[in-house]
């Protein structure tokens, strides 16, 4: 007996087996710009480590949402006394490492230990500076008691640089990074590409993947062709925002257009001559045009800023009038100030697109007041080493992804060198307040207070503009942290 398919029929087997195959799919392949320098998200600045590993691989006691939000993390619950010192934590029981190894208290006592320790290298110390002891009560409980209250202090443990790491696997986290979460790191192509295989024995929600590929791609032209051909399935914080209206228009293709907690800014070394004296970096910030900035460096994506502060914030105070594009005020305040011109003054770009386009039109617009930048573009691993650790600048553009960070304008040596102990008295007071509207009034008054210093030249608040395939389902639109979290990714049918 001979059977016969139809068209129809062959039509709706074809169609059933795609969707059955598409339905099957649990790979994806990530295009990022920037490769991290190494895997410890707890010894450095770049952002690029958070992008790959927040709440992959590793997770702290509590962990940001795509909102914005703060919940619970490896600690379930927390108590707080009365007089808001003392945290209980009350850990997730049952949780191991990647490497087989048991979590408990005695691992959050030394990650906590280690990243406020005197020598420590985690690029985000000042978080855990308030912390007075860490005090393991069981296996499963863990005491964090602060020398003062600190309305903070649960956001702060939300950070990628507050992860917990275990002591058997510190000596080789750089290469081989070993956490608790849904992903387990499987190898790293260096310049190319990192893998993670889902973690078949994860202790929360499981991951509907099963393969995540973060592959390297600097070149916005190359991320472009890369996104076309289809050889990627997403481009976070896509490099090349030209070609965002060619992806709309193509039904392979969604773009995603949210916000992230960037601040761009062209920074300025507050202690290098004449940077020093504060009518110098006015006449920078007023030499500065935004519009022109964001039209082409971004095409026409970012929201204007004139302090360090998310537009999206409900604190946020609109200050960019203060300093408005006005050449001539630039000029009149350089000859104020005794600057011999041209100054010369390095620049430092490093790779990101928004830097090295950015660069090039501020320094035009800094060269037309008498400023000639002398343009270093260097690599990332580069710019940590010389311009953020060694301080060996005198402007650069860069984008601070951490969330609500106005706080680090209240550390002398960090790399802008901003030294105002009256900024640094304010961060402490909004540390020890609990109440919400006083709050929100002492960060409406540190915004005005750095944008009166003229301490940066503020540019735009960054966009996370996001190509991805129209099957893709679980990406953050938004960026509360600087995070790539696959944990609740998955493909539709």
């Amino acid at each position: 007996m001979t059977f016969k398919f139809s068209t129809a029929m062959m039509a709706s087997a074809f169609a059933l087996t795609a969707s059955m195959a598409w339905a099957a799919k649990t790979d994806i392949v990530i295009g990022m710009q920037l490769e991290p320098p190494h895997l410890d998200p707890t010894s450095a600045a770049a952002g690029a480590i958070d992008s790959v590993l927040y709440s992959n691989v590793f997770e702290g006691l509590t962990r940001f949402g795509p909102d914005g939000s703060v919940g619970a993390g490896l600690a379930t619950s927390w108590d707080i006394s009365e007089d808001g010192k003392t945290y209980t934590f009350h850990l997730a029981e049952g949780v191991k490492f990647h490497d087989g190894t048991t979590f408990d208290a005695e691992d959050v006592k030394f990650s906590l230990d280690r990243a406020r320790a005197e020598d420590s290298a985690n690029a985000q110390k000042a978080l855990f500076a308030g912390i007075e002891a860490v005090t393991v009560i069981d296996p499963a409980t863990v005491e964090v008691v602060l020398t003062a209250p600190n309305g903070n202090f649960l956001f702060n443990m939300a950070w990628g640089d507050a992860v917990i790491v275990a002591p058997e696997s510190i000596d080789n986290i750089k290469t081989t990074p070993i956490g608790t979460g849904a992903f387990m790191f499987d190898s790293w192509v260096q310049g190319d590409n990192i893998q993670l295989t889902k973690n078949p024995e994860y202790w929360g929600t499981p991951a509907i993947l099963d393969n995540v590929t973060f592959k390297f791609i600097s070149d916005p032209t190359a991320a472009f062709a890369a996104m076309m051909s289809e050889d990627l399935d997403v481009f976070p914080a896509f490099p090349a925002p030209e070609n965002l209206p060619q992806f709309d228009a193509d039904p392979r293709f969604k773009v995603l257009v949210g916000s992230t907690e960037g601040e761009t800014i062209l920074a300025i070394n507050n202690k290098l001559p004449p940077f020093d004296n504060v009518k110098v970096r006015e006449a920078v910030a007023h030499a500065i045009n935004r519009q022109e900035i964001i039209d082409g460096a971004m095409f026409g994506y970012g929201t204007p800023i004139g302090t360090h502060f998310a537009p999206h914030h409900p604190d946020y105070v609109d200050l960019v009038d203060q300093s408005n594009y006005d050449p001539e005020k630039s000029a009149l305040l350089l000859e104020e100030a005794g600057v011999t011109l041209p100054l010369k003054v390095k620049m430092t770009l490093p790779p990101p697109s928004y830097a090295r386009r950015g660069g090039e039109i501020v320094a035009a617009q800094l060269r037309a007041v008498g400023i000639e930048p002398e343009i270093e573009n260097v690599e990332w691993a580069q710019w940590l080493e010389a311009t953020f650790k060694g301080k060996d600048y005198g402007l650069t553009i860069i984008s601070h992804t951490e969330p609500l960070d106005i706080n680090i304008y209240a550390r002398p040596e960090y790399y802008f060198q901003y030294d105002n102990p009256e900024f640094q008295a304010l961060m402490d007071q909004i540390n020890l307040e609990i109440d919400p509207e006083k709050r929100s009034e002492m960060f409406k008054t540190a915004q005005h207070m750095i944008a009166d210093d003229y301490v940066n030249a503020y540019l735009f608040q960054l966009p996370l503009l996001t190509v991805a395939k129209t099957g893709l389902e679980g990406i953050w639109q938004n960026a509360p942290t600087q995070a790539t979290d696959v944990t609740s990714v998955s493909w539709s049918e």
